[in-house]
Parts: C-alpha cells; sequence; structure tokens
C-alpha cells in the first residue's frame, strides 16, 4: 500500500508537472501573454516549489510523510480548480505558487516515502515509482491535445479532480510514523548542512531540472515557432518527451541493482548534452520527435538517481537532506524560466537561442559527476 500510494501521488505530481507547459500556448493565446510572463509564471510555480521542499523536509522527519502528502495534494487540488476562473494575470501567478506550494511538498514526500521501503535496492525503487511520473506527464499534453482541443480550462479541472481522487486515497491509507532515530533533531542538522556532498549533490539537481522544465515549459512554443502545428507539438511533448521518461526510467531500474549510480549519472549527462544540442537544430517534426524522445530517455533515470544518492549518502535525517536537494532542483526551475523568457523577450522566435541552456547545463553536470566521486 505504501508504494501504491507512491506511485498515485508521483503520477498525479507528473500531470501536475506537465500541466503548465501544455496549457502555456493556450494561455499565451487567451490572455495575451508575452514568453517574458510566462517566465514569470513559471517562476511563480518554482518559488512555490523551492519553498515547500525546503520546509517540509523537517516536518517529514518530525511528522512522518502522511501528513505531509494529504496537505500537499490538498493545496495542489485546490489550485488547479480554481485556476480556470482566474481572469488576470496576477491571480494566475498567485495560483501557480500555491499549485508549487503542493508540488514541491506531493513530489518530496511521494519520493521520501518510496525511498524508505527498499534500502538496499533505494536507486531502483525511485526509479520504478518515477516511471509513473512520466506516465503523468505523457498523460497530459495526449490527453490535451486529442480529447480535450487544448482547453486549458478542462483541462486543469481534469487533473484537479485526479489530484482530488489521490488525496482521498492518502486521507485513508495507513502510513508508518516517524521512528526515534528518524525524527527531526536540530543538534543532528548541523552534520548534514556540514557535508560538502550535499551541495553538490543540489547542484547537480538544480542544473537537471532546469533542463528537464524547460523542455516542459517551453519546448512546445518552441516548435510552434518553428512552424510544427499546436497539436503535433504538443503530441511530440507526449509521445517524445514523456514517453523517452517513461522508458528510460523502465530500462535503468534493473541496470541499477549492479551498476553505480553515478556511473549511471555520469552516463545520462552526457547524453542529455548532445541530444538536446541536436533538438535545437531541427526544424523538422519527425526529426524532433526521434530526437526529443532519445532526450527523453537520457534524462529518464537523473532525478531519482540522485535521490537515491542522496537517501544512501545521509541515512539520518534523510527527509531534511532530500529537501534541500529537491529545493536546489526547484531555484533551477525558477531561475532557467527567468533566463529563457527574459532571452526570448517578446519574440517567441528566439527561444531557440533561449534554450542552448539546456545543453550548456547538461555539460557542466558532467563535469560535476566528477567532482561528486572526488567528494563522497
Amino acid at each position: 500500500m505504501l508504494i501504491l500510494a507512491a506511485v498515485l501521488a508521483i503520477f498525479a505530481y507528473g500531470m501536475i508537472a506537465a500541466t503548465l507547459g501544455t496549457i502555456l500556448p493556450d494561455l499565451s493565446a487567451r490572455h495575451a501573454l508575452t514568453p517574458k510572463q510566462n517566465g514569470t509564471i513559471a517562476f511563480a510555480q518554482a518559488m512555490g516549489l523551492m519553498i515547500a521542499s525546503l520546509l517540509i523536509g523537517p516536518f517529514m522527519d518530525r511528522e512522518g510523510p502522511k501528513a505531509a502528502l494529504v496537505m500537499g495534494l490538498a493545496l495542489a487540488a485546490i489550485a488547479l480548480l480554481a485556476l480556470p476562473r482566474s481572469e488576470k494575470f496576477g491571480s494566475t501567478v498567485a495560483l501557480l505558487f500555491v499549485l508549487g506550494l503542493g508540488g514541491g511538498i506531493i513530489v518530496t514526500g511521494a519520493n521520501a516515502l518510496a525511498s524508505n521501503v527498499s534500502e538496499a535496492h533505494r536507486a531502483t525503487t525511485l526509479n520504478l515509482v518515477n516511471v509513473f511520473f512520466g506516465l503523468g506527464g505523457l498523460a497530459t499534453p495526449f490527453v490535451s491535445a486529442n480529447l480535450l482541443k487544448n482547453d486549458s480550462a478542462r483541462l486543469c479541472y481534469l487533473v484537479g479532480l485526479i489530484t482530488a481522487a489521490t488525496l482521498a486515497i492518502h486521507v485513508a491509507t495507513a502510513m508508518p510514523q516517524p521512528s526515534g532515530a528518524q525524527s527531526f533533531m536540530l543538534s543532528e542538522a548541523g552534520t548534514v548542512l556540514g557535508k560538502p556532498v550535499l551541495f553538490l549533490l543540489a547542484l547537480f539537481l538544480f542544473l537537471y531540472v532546469a533542463c528537464e522544465v524547460g523542455i516542459w515549459n517551453w519546448l512546445a512554443r518552441h516548435l510552434i515557432a518553428q512552424g510544427i502545428p499546436e497539436a503535433r507539438a504538443l503530441n511530440i511533448l507526449s509521445l517524445g518527451f514523456a514517453l523517452g521518461l517513461l522508458i528510460g526510467r523502465l530500462a535503468v531500474s534493473p541496470i541499477l541493482i549492479n551498476v553505480r549510480p553515478l556511473w549511471v549519472l555520469l552516463v545520462a549527462s552526457i547524453a542529455m548534452t548532445f541530444t538536446t544540442i541536436w533538438i535545437l537544430n531541427t526544424t523538422k517534426a519527425i526529426t524532433a520527435g526521434i530526437l526529443v524522445f532519445f532526450a527523453g530517455v537520457s534524462m529518464a533515470p537523473v532525478y531519482p538517481t540522485t535521490l537515491a544518492v542522496v537517501g544512501d549518502t545521509f541515512p539520518k535525517m534523510a527527509s531534511t537532506a532530500l529537501g534541500i536537494v529537491v529545493a536546489a532542483g526547484w531555484l533551477g526551475l525558477a531561475l532557467s524560466s527567468r533566463i529563457i523568457g527574459a532571452i526570448a523577450g517578446a519574440d517567441p522566435k528566439r527561444l531557440r537561442q533561449a534554450l542552448r541552456v539546456i545543453p550548456v547545463s547538461s555539460a557542466v553536470m558532467v563535469v560535476l559527476d566528477l567532482v561528486i566521486r572526488a567528494a563522497q
């Protein structure tokens, strides 16, 4: 039941994570938003994700995962169901901030729950559970393009109702309370914060999330600017990137039984660098779809495997360490979205230039993986 609860929460979060990038074209058209304003909206969501992740770790170490997950799912459901009724830019920004708060709690809580199920095979477990993040991310743009006719309001209601149903299941699921050894102790927090590897892992996830969310939030708009129809661009996002994430995590899970996580992260970072460079240099839909799929496969193991390294490195105060690293990831989302939006300005055709931050960040991750090895 604990694995099921984690899977459902990760699936709901996968749908939530893909929602902004999916509704952004329709939202921009209806409210005449510029890429810079799109960046502000994404920044608000990122700030909510970051704040929630920082605060929820000590809370979970003290209170356990159930209270956190219930709170996160409730916040996300409320924001999603209210978003279609938002008619002003300011209220939309506020609701995306609340959605970010809920999302940050959900992803930190669900991964902490899954991380403690099988300590001996933490990386494999986290990759298998996060397969459902890819499934949720695949479902959102696919359903929007093929069933909801790109209607952003109907999509928000659908994802909101799925999140509310997940909330009800979590309320009914018994979850373990923290033991004395796991509960939050201020005296032990200094030991966690005093290890340089924590901040190296935080920087690594910072760069990765900047890359992944850059694809989620901006790929469709970039492809549309290259002359690809909106429905086809959204299908490339779902059947390309999200499917690549899903298949990649399934494929890497058995590999991680025998291969050290940092080797997997090194290969993934190298592959990310080359695939994202090639994506930005094509204007053909078929080629873009193939490249986006392989970019998804490359990125697939990075997030859960990095969290597994955190869990292995910090057996005590695990939720606190996890929350710090996850929060750093959301900071990557916030800054990359602001930078991409600022570089593109009011001209969607400049998104190609702006999106070069993705392969650059991937290349830095390759170097950082080697530094983390030396620090452990």
